[in-house]
């Protein structure tokens, strides 16, 4: 499973619209060293790049672009830390980061291309965001893709974007947002505090300098208050399944500070909670759509936190929060990990309600794992 050329072309000009003043299109892979060994699905992502590279370069005239390259990089060892200093310039592929040709500052790769496509392990959606806020560029990020998605790359993205946007709409009004979860014959509440805070909409058409977002997309999402001027109303229980384990969080002032369960995958939770406390902080409500329109999940989150909803720990600040790099003890620990709500993925923790609590009053909207929005044509 593949792109043509022609589907490349149409997938890029949908997804950015490229104007007058883009000059140049890059594709940005990270690859493998000694502390992280590559895997098969990193290896065909590499190739999938390289494959898109060599389609589009030889046409990017038709995309009124002067040129389309590929870059290298040695991976970030984690999701969402900062990227390397450095990039290589490729037109075939080595087989590690050690055999990367000579690199240029990764700064200029973002001074000099207006459109960046960035199929990576790790994800760099944060570093991307917070990139192009400061050079302009626009961003796709396709952390973990993989050939099966290349399905949800043909979707409808004008109706998906609506359906973000009005879920962005809402929660931009709302004032907080109740979860009712059951495991087993057990009922656990939580509030998320979204005072103080504004949606983003990830539609899958990233059109505006300065912007970037998941390919393939279909979410709002927005951070929840974390306290920094008085204390955050996030509280209660989050129950999140790892394996056969659920582990049952006790969420305050935003943050996990508690592990409740006593089980093998509570005891590494509590560890981590304990080791990296930023690792706690209750990072983002995802609100994917992508679930009502038949894709399903691939065990993979940057296509799973698209089809439903989704909770975060970590790093916030690429989306308007307050959690960065620097709140982590080390930057190969930084990170912003979601957990996805979905009955293949969590079927012991079941979602009974999601109820925003808007200005003139409580509005349900997710009901036994199903949105009750009326979506707008």
């Amino acid at each position: 499973m593949n792109l043509s050329t022609e589907e490349l072309l149409n997938l890029v000009t949908r997804v950015f619209q490229p104007r007058p003043e883009d000059k140049a299109l890059a594709f940005l892979i990270d690859f493998p060293d000694e502390a992280v060994p590559d895997d098969a699905n990193w290896a065909d992502r590499r190739a999938l790049a390289l494959d898109w590279y060599e389609k589009l370069h030889p046409v990017a005239a038709k995309l009124g672009l002067e040129k389309v390259s590929l870059f290298g990089y040695r991976n970030a060892r984690a999701n969402n830390a900062d990227l390397p200093g450095e990039a290589s310039q490729l037109t075939s592929l080595p087989s590690s980061a050690d055999e990367l040709p000579d690199a240029v500052p990764m700064e200029s790769v973002f001074q000099n291309y207006q459109i960046l496509i960035v199929p990576s392990r790790f994800s760099a959606t944060a570093p991307m965001k917070v990139g192009a806020r400061k050079f302009g560029f626009r961003a796709a990020t396709m952390p973990g893709f993989t050939r099966s998605m290349i399905p949800a790359l043909a979707l409808d993205y004008e109706m998906i974007n609506r359906r973000v946007h009005q879920l962005k709409e809402l929660v931009d009004e709302a004032q907080a947002c109740d979860f009712v979860f059951q495991v087993k014959e057990a009922v656990h509440k939580l509030k998320l505090d979204l005072r103080y805070r504004t949606g983003h909409a990830s539609g899958g058409v990233i059109t505006e300098p300065g912007t970037a977002g998941n390919l393939p997309s279909g979410e709002a999402y927005i951070v929840p208050y974390e306290g920094e001027n008085e204390t955050s109303r996030s509280a209660g229980q989050l129950p999140v399944q790892f394996g056969d384990d659920v582990v049952l969080y006790r969420i305050e002032n935003n943050r996990a500070v508690e592990v409740l369960s006593d089980n093998p995958a509570s005891q590494r939770e509590k560890q981590k909670l304990a080791e990296e406390p930023a690792y706690g902080n209750m990072a983002e409500l995802g609100l994917g759509v992508l679930g009502d329109l038949g894709i399903e999940p691939t065990g993979i989150v940057l296509l799973d936190e698209k089809l439903g909803l989704h909770i975060a720990f970590g790093r916030s600040e690429h989306f308007g929060g307050q959690v960065g790099p620097s709140d982590f003890s080390r930057p190969d620990r930084v990170v912003h990990i979601d957990r996805v709500y979905l009955p293949q993925l969590q079927p012991d923790v079941k979602v009974l309600e999601v109820i925003l609590q808007m200005p003139d009053g409580p509005l349900t909207l997710m009901k036994d794992g199903l949105y009750q929005v009326k979506w707008a044509q």
